[in-house]
């Protein structure tokens, strides 16, 4: 019997473990130097297991450099309010990003401000979540039931 629960223990610590080690680092990012961008989404992918938004911010007479954007998972940022519809192509947003440390125009969202002027963060209520600092005046946040 003792040997069949350090079995299952084992198991379980490894199952666990596992799942740990499956997900990546957001040490690629630059969180101590968040960067805003304005610019005009290109596309909006609600996707698994991270949605990403593609951005195009305009520079002058050079055209527009494209940005791709990381968030959390769609539940997790369906809990902070966002929605599949939340972004579409167009529309002109503000973002708080923390970039990428070797200088690439690829970052991890921690606010971004909509068309409409509401504010949201990247992950649970408050902007609880991956690469978030502050939700900012203004967030939208779930109330919990």
């Amino acid at each position: 019997m003792r040997r069949a629960f350090v079995t299952f223990l084992l198991f379980v610590v490894a199952a666990a473990g596992s799942r740990v080690l499956a997900h990546h680092s957001f040490a690629m990012f630059d969180t101590a130097n968040p960067v805003t961008l304005n610019g005009i989404v290109a596309d909006f992918q609600w996707t698994n297991p991270h949605v990403y938004i593609e951005l195009d911010v305009p520079e002058g007479v050079r055209g527009a450099k494209h940005w791709t954007i990381e968030l959390g998972s769609p539940s997790i940022l369906m809990r902070g309010g966002w929605k599949f519809n939340s972004l579409k192509k167009g529309d002109k947003v503000t973002a708080v990003v923390s970039p990428l440390r070797d200088g690439q125009p690829g970052s991890l969202l921690t606010r971004i401000t909509l068309a409409d002027g509401r504010m949201l963060g990247n992950g649970g209520p408050a902007g609880v979540g991956p690469g978030t600092t502050e939700p900012g005046p203004g967030a939208v946040t779930t109330p919990r039931p």
